[in-house]
């Protein structure tokens, strides 16, 4: 069975021989169909990030909770939290390997991803749902839709999430109409409980040097979390071989499914992801912004009315002149 259009979700869950779900459409979507799938009781394996914009975390937070007091399970596409190697150097941080952590960082810089530009018979919107990585509203910028990999697991790392933000960011190479509204750069300095400065970078740039990683500075070691690394009082290196974390994200839900057990990792995503949210406002409107102010923004970025047809692009963001919602 194949269904098609905007309420093709709607058909899906309405049907009684399905328990699982996997949402894996373009971000800017998650927010209802997460709502929509817990409402019908199915379990659910939800791609990262969840939501583009503020008002979709407080809805997924909602479905969170909601989640709970069904007994809904829900997975989410953070496949760092299900793999060995992060898990054993996870353990050994939160036991005090390195012990209190006063800084960290962490990067994800590549190059070039794919692009589609708009074909003839193709409507606004036919090309904004192809080419669903440039614009903000499916999206929610590299920084949301990428990046939060590498916040998630600061996030996790410290056991908290940021109380703010500075940053920059901006259209160095992509600057063709092509690649909608989104930068190709975002550089970040967020603030975290008791003055710990993460610095968070990003970029799709090429020709560039290339990094995807985590680190964590603290005071009696430092540990290069991507590497399984720990040097200082209580050096280590893990040498077992790891896991497929793309398989074990699933196989973890499975096996909670049908054990009967509660397994909901949809509030560490949410926080995550707000995560990432907040440091595109900061670079967006080039000030500082906290983390209630990102929380209780009213900037929806999801267009009035989904229907074929015409949709204009928002403009690109432009720090010092771009507002805060």
């Amino acid at each position: 069975r194949r269904f098609v259009g905007f309420d093709a979700y709607q058909k899906v869950l309405a049907l009684d021989d399905v328990n699982y779900v996997i949402l894996a459409t373009p971000p800017g979507f998650r927010p209802p169909f997460l709502k929509a799938a817990v409402a019908a009781g199915k379990n659910i394996f939800a791609e990262k990030p969840v939501a583009v914009d503020a008002p979709g975390i407080r809805a997924v937070l909602a479905a969170y909770e909601e989640a709970k007091t069904k007994g809904v399970a829900v997975g989410v596409g953070t496949q760092r939290r299900h793999q060995t190697g992060y898990l054993e150097t996870m353990k050994r941080i939160h036991d005090g390997a390195i012990g209190e952590i006063s800084g960290a960082r962490c990067y994800w810089n590549q190059g070039p991803i794919w692009v589609h530009p708009k074909q003839p018979g193709w409507s606004d919107m036919e090309w904004q749902l192809r080419n669903w990585y440039y614009f903000t509203w499916l999206c929610g910028d590299h920084i949301v839709e990428q990046h939060v990999h590498n916040l998630d697991a600061i996030n996790w790392a410290l056991g908290a999430h940021p109380a703010s933000a500075v940053g920059l960011g901006g259209r160095q190479v992509r600057t063709d109409p092509v690649y909608g509204n989104i930068y190709d750069h975002f550089s970040i300095d967020y603030e975290y409980p008791d003055g710990v400065h993460v610095a968070s970078y990003c970029r799709q740039i090429p020709g560039c040097k290339n990094n995807v990683s985590e680190a964590l500075s603290g005071t009696k070691g430092f540990c290069q979390v991507n590497k399984y690394t720990i040097t200082g009082e209580k050096s280590w290196k893990m040498t077992e071989k790891d896991n497929l974390p793309y398989v074990q994200e699933h196989t973890d839900l499975i096996l909670a499914i049908r054990a009967g057990q509660p397994y909901n990792e949809l509030k560490n995503i949410a926080e995550s992801t707000l995560n990432a949210i907040l440091g595109r406002m900061a670079a967006y409107t080039g000030q500082e912004i906290t983390w209630e102010q990102a929380l209780n923004s009213e900037e929806s970025l999801m267009p009035a009315k989904l229907e074929w047809g015409d949709l204009a692009v928002a403009p690109v963001a432009m720090p010092g002149q771009t507002k805060l919602v």
